[in-house]
């Protein structure tokens, strides 16, 4: 039986997504990168600083600004983003996520969050659930962003737990590919074909249950 659960935010707890597309585009305008919804697909489960590489090497700028200066358009990007945010509540929590928590705590196993977002404390607490969670990994100290393993396995830390006894959950492909790489069993939200098609996946968060998560945990480990 795994003894913890590894939850991404972006795309498995609430969308988030939106808002980076938004905030992100409204950056890039400032600074003459014009942006559509198919780059954006390249920044989700990534980290604000890689994003930020990412769109200046799409616009061919990345020669163009300082160290300095790129952490202040970082800056800029998270400031924007955090205004769009303010207006979360409760209300914003994707479909079976609470029940989902609800389960996993009366079983007793360990629940962690394990996002890209240095806002995660943040976006819990205005959704109303930080309770549940166990530990917050801190992307601030990890030295790479997903798909490198990283942020699971200082999520699987936290929580006292051998990644290998976690799983993973995330909706995108940068974040099942961390998921592997720490050892830990990952579930996608989303389809195969952009996930892959050796996970197990749910369409959406109304599958994500307890009891589903301990059949593919029992089929596949």
């Amino acid at each position: 039986m795994f003894k913890g659960v590894l939850f991404d935010l972006d795309g498995v707890i609430t969308d988030t997504a939106e808002f980076h597309y938004r905030a992100w585009k409204k950056l890039g305008e400032e600074i003459g990168i014009s942006i559509d919804r198919t780059f954006n697909e390249q920044l989700k489960g990534v980290s604000r600083e890689d994003s930020l590489a990412l769109l200046l090497a799409y616009g061919h700028k990345e020669n163009d600004y300082s160290k300095e200066e790129f952490t202040t358009l970082a800056k800029q990007k998270n400031e924007y983003y955090l205004e769009m945010i303010q207006e979360i509540t409760p209300k914003d929590v994707f479909p079976g996520i609470v029940e989902l928590l609800t389960e996993l705590k009366e079983a007793g196993i360990k629940i962690a969050l394990a996002s890209a977002s240095k806002n995660g404390p943040l976006l819990l607490s205005k959704m109303a659930l930080t309770s549940y969670f166990d530990a917050i990994a801190d992307p601030a100290k990890v030295a790479k962003g997903k798909p490198a393993p990283d942020i699971f396995l200082l999520a699987a830390k936290e929580i006292d737990e051998e990644a290998s006894d976690c799983i993973g959950i995330e909706d995108a492909k940068a974040g099942i590919q961390a998921i592997i790489a720490s050892g830990a069993y990952p579930v996608g939200v989303g389809r195969k074909e952009d996930l892959g098609e050796d996970v197990p996946i749910v369409a959406d968060t109304t599958s994500l249950t307890l009891d589903f998560l301990k059949q593919v945990w029992r089929k596949n480990v």
